[in-house]
């Protein structure tokens, strides 16, 4: 059993992390890229309030720093780049699941990422952005028929998740014309990190074909060698709170499968192996770590195989490209005082924080005070409570953190939320989504905006809950 960790430490190669206070003066032991996007930041604030995007009508808004956005791209890219023999075919995927917004997708797509997605709708959120159907990566455990004949047709790859849906491509393939790569997706069963929800390679998890299962391993080398349009292997063994070492034990035994398929095959069957994503993302401070090139170096290390150039290679990382990128921003609307300690009820609750408000212990937020203003705040700090405004108690966006003591229209910020957390919209209390914008210097050096997601009408509320169909019902 993987000891339980704070799942907001972030692992180092060798899986120890420090924990750093979660105030606004929290820690940040960050290089220069770091403090070049807290200061980017800061003034990103400012000029929300003073552009109007944040203020008595609009109290919630998320904001994306674009340049941030492009660095993590460059980053990912230039770590692996520095790891593969030359010549090998690379695909970085993003997984749209963790910031599904179209303007995201294509500024990756310029920056030379592609798209992994899990639904229809994430396909169609890739398609609208241009993403191209052989950059995309089809991984859902549950594909309809549909669905299948959909990215056959389309030519994304598809990683099968099960023997039942292999039998379904079985029955697609003699009558279907198509381009797309496809794999299988391996559960290697290596145990779970400090999340379970999170820990996709556990005994028991839904996904993937199970490999310690009595008699699997022995399907899979038969099923893959009968089948020989199966050339790719795909593992992922989760996300945040799974360590650095327990994905990298992952890769290898994935790695080690396709060295026997090949084997049994006589051939190079297995040319690709897609090792997902799930590196963690340090929530405790500013600092970027653990680092793609961290990661790429500890698998050179632990699968050397990987990179000798006889693999092409597909990765899936989600969180660690954005969330560090993003920042939700609510006005205080009211501060009061319970049981003694201060009260600061915000705009920013569970409808755009929900696996924090739900989860705290798994997913604690830091939090950053401005003023009114949008200027850091400075003042005397005192242990307070971050409310949000929807109905119910435990719409609490952090408790008892010293901040500088709020006061009614100053600004809070959640940091580190550019991915899971405003583009994920829970509609509580009919609370509207908020608008999105993405932020850069221009060539002035004046920062600018973009709309990123129009916030949410009362009228596009209505009509998502039936405004067009009021009479249906006593009409029966």
């Amino acid at each position: 059993m993987t000891p339980e960790r704070h799942p907001g430490k972030a692992d180092t190669v060798d899986g120890r992390s420090t924990r750093e206070t979660s105030g606004t003066r929290a820690a940040r032991v960050s290089g220069p890229g770091d403090d070049e996007r807290v200061a980017r930041r800061d003034d990103a604030v400012r000029g929300a309030v003073e552009q109007g995007l944040l203020g008595p009508g609009t109290p919630v808004v998320g904001l994306l720093d674009v340049a941030g956005i492009r660095e993590a791209a460059a980053s990912l890219r230039a770590a692996f780049d520095a790891v593969v023999a030359p010549g090998t075919p690379v695909l970085h995927a993003f997984a749209v699941k963790a910031t599904p917004l179209v303007p995201v997708l294509a500024l990756l797509g310029e920056a030379g990422i592609g798209a992994e997605v899990a639904s229809p709708g994430e396909l169609a959120l890739a398609g609208a952005a241009g993403i191209a159907p052989e950059r995309t990566v089809l991984d859902a455990p549950a594909k309809t028929p549909r669905e299948l004949r959909e990215a056959l047709a389309l030519g994304v790859a598809v990683n099968v998740d099960n023997p039942q849906e292999l039998e379904r491509l079985d029955a697609l393939l003699p009558t279907t014309r198509t381009s797309s790569p496809l794999g299988i997706r391996v559960n290697p069963q290596l145990g779970a990190g400090a999340i379970e929800a999170l820990s996709t390679a556990t005994a028991t998890s839904k996904f993937g074909v199970a490999l310690r299962d009595e008699g699997a391993r022995a399907w899979l080398v038969r099923a893959c060698v009968e089948r020989p349009w199966l050339t790719r292997l795909h593992t992922h063994s989760g996300s945040q709170g799974v360590p650095l070492s327990l994905m990298a034990r992952g890769v290898a035994e994935v790695h080690a499968l396709a060295e026997e398929i090949n084997e049994a095959a006589g051939r190079r069957q297995i040319d690709t192996i897609d090792i997902g994503g799930g590196l963690p993302v340090n929530f405790d401070s500013d600092a970027t770590a653990p680092t793609y090139a961290q990661y790429a170096r500890l698998l050179s290390e632990a699968v050397p195989g990987l990179f000798d150039g006889r693999y092409g290679l597909v990765t899936e990382f989600g969180r660690s490209l954005l969330a560090k990128q993003g920042t939700l921003l609510a006005r205080v609307e009211y501060v009061k005082r319970a049981g003694g300690r201060a009260v600061a009820v915000t705009h920013a609750g569970v409808q755009v924080a929900t696996r924090t408000v739900y989860a705290p212990a798994s997913w604690p937020l830091r939090i950053t005070a401005y003023d009114a203003k949008g200027r850091p705040k400075e003042g005397h700090e005192a242990v307070q409570d971050v409310a949000g405004p929807a109905c119910f108690a435990g719409d609490l966006l952090a408790t008892e953190r010293e901040l500088p003591l709020l006061e009614q229209g100053d600004l809070v910020a959640a940091l580190d939320t550019g991915a899971y957390y405003f583009a994920h919209h829970y509609a509580y209390n009919s609370l509207a989504r908020p608008g999105v914008y993405g932020y850069a210097p221009g060539e002035d050096g004046e920062l600018r905006f973009a709309v990123v997601r129009e916030p949410q009408s009362l009228e596009e509320i209505v009509a998502e809950s039936g405004g067009e169909h009021t009479g249906t019902l006593t009409a029966l």
